[in-house]
């Protein structure tokens, strides 16, 4: 049974934090999937991580291409990723089921902390999930580094 993270940014851009987040997923050997609700921006992000840190290279596809099961990194718009990801990642308000939760190593929910209709969307996650039984975590980077806030 896995738990769900949530991610609090007013900090960081959200590329950079989710290139981070990212790394450390890929570090645990997991595949992972990326989800958002926009195609148009899930091909800005897939953009904005292939022009990422010079230091860092991470190995990614978007959703639709040929070897789609193959990427360690898949961003899709859609709930199905064919990479049978260990790990989720949700960006831009991208629903996420307790089963998912329940059935994946980690859910990263990554959301605005400038945008009140994000953050609101992040409460009604908060409330779903944990009231569904998931293990869940915030964390905040708000005092300039990340910390974890609470624990259900």
């Amino acid at each position: 049974m896995g738990a769900a993270y949530f991610y609090h940014l007013t900090r960081k851009p959200m590329p950079e934090t989710l290139m981070v987040l990212l790394e450390k997923a890929r570090g645990a050997g997991w595949a992972i999937a990326v989800r958002g609700q926009d195609p148009d921006r899930m091909t800005w992000l897939d953009d904005a991580l292939w022009l990422g840190s010079d230091d860092s290279f991470l190995a990614h596809g978007l959703a639709g291409g040929p070897h789609d099961a193959l990427q360690p990194i898949l961003l899709t718009a859609t709930a199905q990723a064919a990479n049978d990801p260990k790990c989720l990642m949700s960006v831009d308000g991208a629903g996420v089921e307790a089963e998912e939760v329940q059935a994946l190593e980690r859910v990263c929910i990554l959301f605005d902390g400038n945008d009140m209709q994000a953050v609101q969307r992040a409460r009604e996650q908060w409330k779903a999930l944990t009231g569904a039984g998931c293990k869940a975590q915030y964390w905040s980077e708000e005092s300039g580094r990340w910390e974890k806030k609470a624990e259900a």
